[in-house]
């Protein structure tokens, strides 16, 4: 059969080519080629030497090649944390001019202030699977039974893992709907897939001892993934991270070119004022999603799950000896395995920064990668904070942002 002419006619679908040619790199190009024919577009740029026969199946489907971003490097920073410590180079994958010089600039703040200090406060990825009961009465007794054979849904749990180990469960009544919020630590997997797993087989235990139960979802969205919400904020997701470091006064007013005053005082009108009254959620902060989407980017981290890792809140204070600034993010969801991370490119971005793999012990590499995530951002924020303070910000993407600069 010729496969490119059966195409052509509609008697193979695009996504079978990988089982008929026995190849996900010559299913590539050849998805490639009919699309280029059909459309009359020449998609050559799309080309790409990736590992498609290891990637199909495992990260993308129905592939025509790959795109690149442009990669920049920040840094070092310095930090001082409980798994981090020292002086990183940070990857960030991005299209915007100027963001790069921007966190460079922070880092180097950052750095010549004594560094960044860095704590992670929890560390449980979720799921929250839904269950219908006959009534508001079943639902609390059912809420009720959770709490009692927690040990036992524990131990169903870690059938299905060697690094997942849940912490806690928590049930959460709707009416005649029970929704079960299980909180696990991944190991140094982002976890999202492994967690899943195991509520799937906390489900089943859970409907094998109550039959009256029903369980609707595996997800019933009070996880929550991918999506701005109230309990991700409150309660944390992922890795919850804080970063702190005071800057000199001199520091301030030589390399930044502004005050502890006027930075305090674009953080209340702009981070707390302007927010609340836009009605913001998780958005206390100056742009540290875009320090989070450049490093997720550059290190094969789900980019869609940057919705709520970069919930920020940033603080400024005006101190007489300089300026304070802290960053919290309350869930930062990323890992060092899994995913995309072990892609050529995103492998080198990770050890760049010294946390590619497994860490010794299981777990400690994402937990440092963690806080070298929240010190990245903590200097993204003095950089942004000081620009704007100091009136610089336009100049800035004028200059480093072709777009502008070219425009005269």
């Amino acid at each position: 059969m010729d496969i490119e002419e059966a195409l052509e006619r509609g008697e193979i679908a695009l996504y079978k080519l990988d089982e008929l040619l026995g190849s996900s790199v010559k299913a590539t190009e050849v998805r490639r080629r009919f699309l280029e024919r059909r459309l009359g577009k020449d998609l050559s740029a799309l080309r790409s030497d990736l590992p498609f026969d290891q990637i199909v199946g495992r990260n993308c489907e129905n592939t025509i090649g790959a795109v690149s971003i442009p990669v920049g490097v920040a840094g070092p920073i310095k930090v001082e944390g409980t798994y981090a410590r020292g002086e990183y180079y940070v990857p960030l994958a991005t299209t915007e001019g100027a963001l790069v010089a921007s966190v460079n600039r922070g880092c180097a703040a950052v750095r010549e202030a004594g560094g960044a200090s860095v704590a992670v406060i929890s560390d449980a990825m979720t799921r929250a699977p839904v269950f219908e009961t006959p009534s508001v009465g079943h639902s609390v007794e059912l809420a009720g039974w959770v709490k009692r054979e927690q040990e036992r849904l524990k131990e169903a749990f870690s059938e299905t893992t060697r690094h997942g180990e849940v912490l806690d469960l928590k049930p959460f009544v709707v009416g005649r709907y029970l929704f079960l919020r299980i909180e696990a630590r991944t190991g140094d997997a982002m976890g999202m897939n492994m967690v899943t797993r195991g509520a799937e087989r906390v489900a089943e235990k859970i409907v094998e001892a109550n039959p009256w139960a029903r369980h609707i979802a595996l997800s019933g969205n009070l996880c929550t993934d991918k999506k701005a919400a109230a309990i991700n904020w409150i309660l944390g997701r992922g890795k919850t991270v804080t970063a702190e470091t005071t800057i000199p006064r001199r520091i301030v007013e030589e390399r930044l070119k502004t005050t502890p005053e006027e930075m305090e005082k674009v953080a209340v009108t702009k981070f707390y004022l302007g927010s609340a009254r836009a009605g913001v959620l998780g958005g206390f902060n100056a742009h540290a999603a875009n320090v989070i989407t450049a490093i997720f980017l550059a290190t094969g981290q789900d980019p869609a799950q940057v919705v709520e890792s970069s919930f920020c809140l940033t603080m400024v204070e005006a101190l007489e000896e300089g300026v304070y600034l802290s960053v919290t993010l309350p869930s930062l969801e990323l890992g060092t395995v899994g995913g995309g991370t072990w892609l050529p490119a995103q492998r080198a971005a990770l050890e760049l920064m010294g946390v590619a793999g497994p860490g010794n012990p299981v777990g400690t590499n994402a937990l440092r990668m963690a806080e070298i995530v929240a010190a990245t951002v903590l200097a993204g924020e003095v950089s942004l904070v000081a620009a704007l303070a100091a009136h610089h910000l336009v100049r800035a993407h004028m200059r480093l942002g072709r777009g502008w600069g070219s425009k005269g």
